[in-house]
């Protein structure tokens, strides 16, 4: 079990590692920093350092953890990577349905392709499938992710790098918002912040707030307004709307 110190997730599973750079968002990846940390102390799994890598012995791992988590699927990589065989996909989805006292996240930028596999795939209730948006203009990949036959659909604002003046919540359950963090960060602006809150305030999205990011991110903390913000879907109830 890989515990996390991401502060919307309880565990990571790596089904792969490795990706490839598709947008601004990408430029300072923190996984492609510890990707290269890991390989240079030897894990094996990371001998590849950052180049798109299968792990297929790393497939039936969240089927030990007996006890009920939350999983962030490929924290080190993108399920939707488009050198990522079908096949391949639908073995990790296999296994989050079997693993279903588990609840997983995934996250992807190439939400073009998740759109274009989502009718082949089986969605389990106990996935949440998230894209990542970093400013206005990849918001394209929210219409994609809406397309999507997922039960649970969130947004990732993170790194936030510009303003987003035009975001469409419809069937969305969830948004996670952040700053960049570790070296070269990029500034975030607390009005863009704020802008995102109050959209998801007036559609009654839930909204979390990772960070402020920066070099140092344990001092700029997490707080805005003079409080966390920890909100999470109600599962429940977005499970009741949808039978």
């Amino acid at each position: 079990m890989s515990k996390s110190n991401i502060e919307w997730t309880e565990s990571t599973w790596n089904p792969l590692t490795g990706c490839t750079k598709v947008s601004p968002g990408c430029k300072f990846c923190y996984a492609e920093r510890l990707s290269k940390r890991l390989n240079a102390m030897g894990l094996k799994n990371y001998s590849n350092g950052f180049k798109l890598t299968l792990q297929p012995q790393m497939l039936e791992r969240p089927l030990g953890w007996k006890k009920p988590q939350t999983i962030f699927v490929n924290s080190m990589s993108d399920l939707f990577h488009k050198e990522v065989e079908v096949e391949y996909i639908h073995r990790v989805f296999d296994v989050m349905r079997r693993a279903y006292w588990h609840r997983f996240q995934v996250l992807t930028k190439r939400a073009d392709r998740l759109e274009e596999l989502s009718p082949v795939i089986d969605w389990p209730e106990n996935v949440w499938m998230g894209v990542s948006v970093e400013n206005q203009d990849y918001t394209f990949r929210i219409d994609h992710l809406r397309h999507t036959n997922a039960h649970i659909k969130f947004l990732s604002i993170e790194p936030l790098i510009g303003p987003i003046d035009d975001l469409n919540l419809t069937d969305i359950d969830w948004v996670i918002v952040g700053g960049e963090s570790g070296p070269g960060a990029r500034p975030i602006e607390e009005e863009w912040v704020t802008k995102i809150l109050n959209q998801c305030q007036e559609e009654k999205v839930p909204f979390f707030f990772k960070q402020w990011g920066g070099v140092n991110k344990k001092k700029t903390g997490r707080l805005l307004d003079g409080r966390t913000w920890d909100e999470m879907p109600d599962v429940e109830n977005i499970e009741k709307a949808a039978s």
